[in-house]
């Protein structure tokens, strides 16, 4: 099922048996048909975990590393010998090493030493084909360890009532985890104390640029920043049994897969062992038979057709070529998992990109031409007064972009003095800052936010024109692909901080979009003259 990712799914009661974290398999556990840990009310949570507030103590902790293992992701290992050795086991591989047996064992007679020239050329090629695929493969990018580099390394968490720092491969579920601005998210949990408004970045696992508010009950995953806030969490799920571990296990399950042209070249291997048998029974019966050749002779026509039958070389050549193609997309930053993915990348017919930091920049800017203003009032003007509506620090993504639109982030309060600021939060969606001008006292209040909730704020010179014309480019912006940003602003001449207002009154329209990367025309103009089928993931969701 897929996972919410950005909304907040009900709570669920469920009937939790007895000891559960104990007399439950791992399976049976995360089997969300029966219990969702994503989902059940915290009580049953905790009860499911067997766990408290106070974290869990020392023999829980032991019976649990035992149970669900560290949390990481194990990569498959093999064996270096086992991995060269099976370069050599295949089809082809099996029709040379044949040969190279005639050469050397059956070839020896007639008073004639063994044919050690083709044994040695037979195998040098083998052991070329071999040590070729061998390195590259040995040298590949692992996706497995890729992912891996961007989980946490360490997580503070509470364990027999105390808070300590441990290696974040140590957690178990039912542990009690901190975060705070800047953390990596150690394992997947469920928030269960919040200090201030708390967002998540998760465009490692969505895709989505903007940070996600979370809430005391949301489910926060394994993988992914924390922007804002601090707060505790219980975890649900470490290792393979997080939401990014299922992503790593279906991106490691890839290398099980063999390549289009491994499956055609076993293929050809198998046609000549069959066809190359057929012509020696006949050989053997015309020369020795038929024509009562002596033995040597029949052995090296035999050897003849052994290796002239088979292309020798075709393993070496797809091992070259590939190793090349895979070294080529290593050299632009690509994953590769395997030698074959060249192969595999070359019978695309359909491209399925997500867009944010991919196709984008995932770095928000404010289109400054096409900026709308409901008063007599410049654009400059409605930047700098979104600017000193913003946080300066610790700035969400919002902020960050129109602080850096304005410019200088040490001159956005020059003149002012901030008597109040309210932090954007999911519930007023918008952030409101109250200020005095130095020069002549005077207080205002400043507000920016979504239009429409700013729309809905605003009371003063509010017309149905202004109405109209709000959501005609609202529409606008939208049917561009940009978001919406309003500002408005009001005086409070009573002079006091939390003083009575003469009403907001709407500025402007702020359009904000990522901006496409410099080579982002020319990679879609060069898919499409190569004949794929472009389509563009704006929200992806992982269907684990």
């Amino acid at each position: 099922m897929a996972p919410e990712m950005n909304g907040r799914p009900k709570s669920t009661s469920v009937n939790i048996p007895s000891q559960a974290v104990k007399n439950l398999t791992v399976e049976e556990m995360y089997n969300k048909e029966k219990y969702d840990l994503s989902t059940m009310k915290e009580g049953d949570v905790f009860k499911m975990l067997d766990t408290k507030k106070e974290g869990l103590n020392d023999d829980q902790i032991k019976e649990r590393l035992e149970k669900f293992g560290h949390n990481r992701l194990d990569e498959k290992t093999q064996s270096p010998i086992i991995q060269f050795l099976l370069f050599m086991w295949n089809p082809l591989s099996w029709v040379m090493e044949a040969a190279a047996v005639v050469a050397i064992a059956v070839s020896n007679g007639g008073g004639r030493a063994p044919d050690w020239e083709d044994f040695v050329g037979i195998i040098l090629l083998l052991l070329a084909n071999s040590i070729i695929g061998f390195i590259e493969q040995r040298n590949a990018g692992s996706a497995v360890k890729s992912l891996m580099k961007s989980l946490a390394p360490e997580a503070k968490v509470k364990r027999n009532g105390q808070w300590k720092v441990i290696d974040a491969a140590e957690l178990v579920p039912g542990d009690i985890i901190g975060i705070k601005l800047g953390d990596v998210v150690p394992a997947d949990g469920r928030l269960i104390v919040e200090q201030g408004d708390i967002s998540i970045d998760q465009a490692a696992l969505t895709g989505e640029s903007l940070p996600v508010d979370k809430k005391h009950g949301d489910e926060i995953f394994s993988g992914s920043i924390c922007k804002q806030g601090e707060g505790e969490a219980v975890v649900i799920g470490t290792g393979v049994n997080t939401f990014f571990g299922r992503a790593a296990k279906l991106v490691g399950s890839a290398n099980d897969e063999v390549g289009h042209l491994q499956t055609i070249l076993a293929k050809i291997g198998n046609f000549c062992i069959v066809a190359i048998g057929i012509f020696i029974i006949a050989e053997i019966f015309v020369m020795y038979a038929g024509f009562r050749y002596s033995y040597r002779r029949g052995i090296n026509n035999i050897l003849v057709l052994l290796i002239g039958g088979i292309p020798i070389a075709m393993p070496t050549v797809l091992s070259v070529t590939l190793a090349i193609g895979a070294r080529q997309l290593s050299e632009h930053k690509a994953i590769v998992t395997h030698v074959t993915a060249i192969e595999e990348l070359a019978a695309v017919t359909i491209l399925c990109s997500d867009k944010t930091g991919t196709l984008t920049l995932n770095r928000l800017v404010v289109d400054k031409d096409t900026i709308k203003k409901y008063a007599d009032i410049g654009s400059g003007e409605i930047i700098r007064y979104a600017a000193i509506a913003s946080r300066l620090e610790h700035p969400d993504a919002i902020d960050t972009c129109i602080i850096s639109t304005f410019g200088d982030k040490d001159k956005v309060r020059d003149g002012i003095q901030e008597l109040d600021f309210k932090p954007f939060n999911p519930t007023i969606k918008r952030t409101e800052i109250t200020y005095k001008e130095t020069k002549d006292g005077s207080v205002h209040r400043i507000s920016k936010g979504m239009s429409h909730t700013i729309l809905d704020l605003c009371t003063r010179d509010k017309t149905d024109q202004q109405i109209k014309q709000l959501n005609a480019d609202v529409d606008e912006f939208a049917g561009r692909g940009l978001r919406a940003l309003a500002v408005a602003i009001e005086d409070v001449p009573s002079g006091e901080k939390d003083g009575k207002g003469n009403g907001f009154k709407l500025i402007g329209l702020l359009p904000i979009y990522d901006p496409p990367r410099e080579d982002t025309k020319e990679t879609i103009e060069r898919a499409l003259e190569l004949g794929k089928y472009l389509f563009y993931i704006l929200v992806p969701i992982f269907m684990i």
